[in-house]
């Protein structure tokens, strides 16, 4: 488990610390939002290097030398008739292609990154618990509970709900409704913020809350 302090006013607080609790949030916010950093650095390299390489082929076009990869005049061409001679699916399909894309960059760039993480509800400081953490814990609630192998459960926790997948040997017999009741108890000690559908299956049988 991961957890981050938020200090608390000292005096002049506002009513129900309203101002620890606003601290508190912000850190929650922060441990489970990821950065954008890295797509947008990417993004902005690569058309950083295509406008260099473009800047660099229209000087050599100019000064009559030869072009590094291909003279600025010559794909201007190759692209208008590659447009011309296609056929119109393709024209579509590449247009379609490149909305997507750029929706894709667009949606990135607003829409907030998520961290595998969830928030526990703490008044006192902000905690977050990741989530191969909690599937650990869940995974080995589960075995002791159906009286399995470490490699006999596996589990996976998703921003709504929680997947545990038992692989009982042949012929041995699992009550899932016991192996749900000790899954639900570990998930509720930590005491997360917002409540996990439970599903646990075991290929042919599956319960579910």
């Amino acid at each position: 488990m991961r957890a981050t302090t938020a200090k608390g006013p000292q005096q002049s607080n506002l009513p129900n610390n309203q101002q620890h609790n606003r601290a508190i949030n912000r850190m929650n916010v922060r441990e489970t939002r990821s950065s954008r950093a890295a797509l947008s650095v990417t993004v902005a390299a690569v058309l950083l290097v295509v406008t260099l390489w473009l800047g660099v082929e229209l000087v050599l076009a100019a000064t009559g030398q030869s072009p590094l990869l291909i003279a600025p005049a010559k794909l201007a061409q190759g692209s208008l008739s590659l447009t011309a001679d296609a056929a119109p699916g393709a024209l579509i399909g590449a247009a379609a292609l490149l909305a997507l894309l750029g929706l894709t960059l667009l949606l990135a760039a607003i829409l907030p990154g998520n961290k595998l993480r969830h928030i526990v509800q703490n008044q006192r400081s902000a905690v977050v618990v990741d989530s191969e953490v909690l599937a650990a814990a869940v995974s080995r609630a589960a075995r002791t509970a159906a009286r399995l192998a470490p490699e006999q459960v596996t589990s996976r926790i998703g921003k709504k709900r929680v997947l545990v997948v038992l692989h009982p040997g042949s012929g041995k017999a699992v009550d899932l409704a016991l192996v749900r009741e000790a899954v639900e108890g570990e998930v509720a000690s930590y005491s997360l913020r917002k409540t996990l559908a439970l599903h646990v299956t075991t290929g042919t049988q599956t319960v579910a809350s």
